[in-house]
């Protein structure tokens, strides 16, 4: 359940720029045990640096961030145990197997061998892929290997969990799984920061959706909320509202016509 009394992360005009690109702005969030953040923009929004900052990946912002009460700058290591990432594009070493690599990775956060194996064939038996483990992940298909990152980013069992575009690869019935494991790591407090380009899923599964453009904060609140300002819109059509993109039309009438030209 969620816990206003004390935020997981707290973060304070946080500004970055890439040269004279301006990416983040100021923004400022307070983020609590048992959210389910969905966390939306256009591309270049800011929305991936504002999870590598979090994650210890990024230098050179302004502003202060403090995850678990304790400031980033300078608890830039022993929170890390405490979080899982799942990144867009996994850069996962492929020359491994999975069971060596979910090895690895429990090895990283100073878990037991035996338990972190005994854990990882167990979770990778319930999403089906069991009979692989031994194979190298460069054999694995795109969703495959999906399922191997979500495995590595729950098998230390953090606290927060930071996912950019997981669902990407998997069928449909590992789809519903993930949305329900979120749901349920949710109400047990686990606080999930979900980045995704696919509106009706960040639509289902958020508590709180926060809109990014620009590198500002255009719109903070549950889905309820957003709607209601909103005239009772799908999130995509507020998304599109709130980015000021409404051109779908004409760009498909167009995309048309040049596809039927006759030379």
């Amino acid at each position: 359940m969620e816990n206003k009394k004390e935020a997981v992360i707290k973060i304070e005009n946080l500004q970055m720029s890439f040269g004279t690109k301006e990416v983040l702005k100021g923004i400022s969030l307070e983020i609590y045990p048992g959210q389910i953040i969905g966390y939306i923009g256009p591309n270049g929004a800011g929305k991936s640096t504002t999870i590598k900052i979090m994650l210890g990946l990024l230098e050179g912002y302004k502003g202060d961030i403090k995850i678990f009460g304790n400031e980033l700058l300078k608890d830039n290591i022993e929170y890390k145990k405490r979080i899982g990432y799942v990144p867009e594009s996994a850069e996962i070493y492929d020359t491994l197997t999975a069971r060596e690599y979910l090895m690895f990775i429990g090895d990283l956060y100073g878990k037991d061998p035996k338990q972190i194996e005994k854990k990882a064939a167990k979770l990778m038996k319930i999403f089906g892929i069991e009979e692989v483990i031994d194979a190298r992940i460069s054999s694995y298909s795109k969703g495959m290997k999906q399922k191997t990152m979500i495995i590595s980013s729950l098998l230390h069992n953090p606290d927060i969990l930071f996912l950019d575009e997981p669902l990407s690869g998997l069928d449909a019935n590992s789809v519903i799984l993930v949305k329900e494991l979120l749901a349920a790591l949710a109400k047990q407090g686990k606080t999930i920061f979900y980045s995704s380009h696919i509106m009706d899923v960040v639509e289902k599964i958020s508590n709180r959706i926060i809109l990014l453009r620009d590198g500002e904060i255009l719109a903070d609140g549950s889905f309820e909320e957003l709607r209601r300002q909103s005239q009772d819109k799908s999130l995509e059509q507020i998304f599109n509202q709130l980015t000021g993109f409404n051109e779908h039309q004409s760009i498909v009438e167009e995309f048309i016509s040049i596809i039927t030209e006759e030379h």
